[in-house]
């Protein structure tokens, strides 16, 4: 196997002023200049209606939807586009049966996107929604193995938490679901695009990712996975560009049953967008440029030494670095996160934001040493 490769910082391909310390991806990336710019060609062409043809509606998706699938080791065919995690978890939410008596299992403080939807499917079946606790040990997995049983038949949970990073063994979890018969959802919001995923390593039954994050995209723009064994299942809306021969625009008054191939049923109405599909394709060359493993040893060796020097100076805890996911960094503090502490940071141009008990400290390839060493100057005046 390639050992993965250490990259030098990317900063100039972002418009980020010298004076702010972005350590924020968590909350949302920055947009690099090439994604800007062809977002702004989208939004220009759009401008000019005349100039786009049906074709047009079809080029850029499929586009998309073979980077993405090339991400995450998938086909094309397995890929839908979808606005957010919370309409991939709705599709996952409909097409999963669900008995009484059987369970659905998620993290406690989950993102609720992917938690609400299971609250009310286990409810409307007469099911049970159980809640894995946060383990004193950071030891997730563990923790999700031993709730596991004969009655568990979807585990809906992250690839790392989302307060603090917290790592999640998928492959060991995928095993125990195929024993019992689980299906196993996973939103990967927090972790696409920074943390490599297989999807036949790990052959979720459903995977969700919102684009703006880790994938570095536009905002309101994501991507679903779906295993071949669900693509049968009923999307939760009716557009004209999921159905068969759509491509045929004089035709569409001659309604079809049947849809486009594999997972494009599951497409989001409109989802041709002028502005935000080029930008979404900007982003994912980027990444795929980088490499995701690159990204993820880069980041891993920076928030390493982080939380290193969050303890040596501050007394800040973590999670253990093989209970973390190497590009997030939740800094935990005796008590609670003083209240003041982003507000603060924020004033002196270093950002970073809370979640639950930890101080999340987000980097990426746009940060630079300058950056971290006015985090913690920041942090020494407003703690001192």
């Amino acid at each position: 196997m390639t050992q993965p490769t250490i990259l030098p910082d990317q900063r100039a391909l972002f418009d980020i002023p010298d004076d702010v310390a972005y350590l924020n991806c968590a909350y949302m990336s920055p947009l690099a200049k090439a994604v800007t710019a062809a977002g702004e060609g989208g939004m220009r062409r759009k401008a000019a209606p005349w100039t786009v043809t049906p074709q047009d509606f079809f080029t850029d998706s499929e586009t998309v939807r073979a980077l993405f699938a090339r991400l995450v080791g998938a086909a094309p065919d397995d890929i839908a586009l979808v606005p957010s995690a919370s309409y991939g978890i709705a599709v996952a939410a409909q097409a999963l049966p669900l008995q009484p008596g059987e369970s659905v299992l998620t993290l406690a403080e989950q993102f609720p996107s992917n938690v609400y939807p299971w609250m009310e499917k286990a409810r409307a079946a007469d099911a049970a929604h159980l809640e894995v606790p946060r383990p004193a040990d950071d030891d997730w997995t563990a923790a999700v193995l031993a709730r596991i049983d004969a009655r568990t038949r979807i585990v809906a949970l992250p690839h790392c938490h989302w307060t603090d990073g917290g790592l999640l063994d998928l492959a060991a979890i995928r095993a125990v679901c195929s024993r019992v018969g689980a299906a196993l959802v996973i939103d990967a919001t927090q972790s696409l695009g920074a943390l490599p995923f297989d999807v036949a390593a790990i052959d979720p039954d459903f995977l969700v990712a919102g684009g703006y994050k880790w994938l570095m995209g536009p905002y309101s723009f994501g991507y679903m996975y779906v295993a071949p064994r669900w693509q049968q299942a009923m999307p939760i809306e009716q557009n004209w560009i999921a159905r068969k021969d759509s491509e045929n625009f004089a035709g569409l008054v001659d309604y079809k049953s049947d849809y486009q191939p594999g997972a494009r049923r599951f497409d989001v109405g409109e989802r041709s967008n002028f502005a935000l599909t080029p930008a979404a394709i900007a982003a994912l060359e980027m990444i795929l440029g980088w490499g995701v493993a690159n990204v993820q040893a880069t980041l891993a060796r920076r928030n390493a030494a982080l939380a290193a020097r969050a303890r040596d100076e501050f007394g800040l805890g973590s999670a253990p670095d093989a209970r973390r996911a190497g590009h997030f960094l939740g800094l935990r503090f005796a008590g609670a996160v003083p209240a003041d502490l982003p507000a603060k940071l924020a004033a002196e141009q270093v950002f970073v934001s809370v979640r639950g008990r930890a101080m999340r400290v987000t980097p990426h390839l746009y940060n630079t040493d300058a950056d971290i060493d006015r985090l913690f100057r920041v942090l020494r005046a407003a703690l001192g």
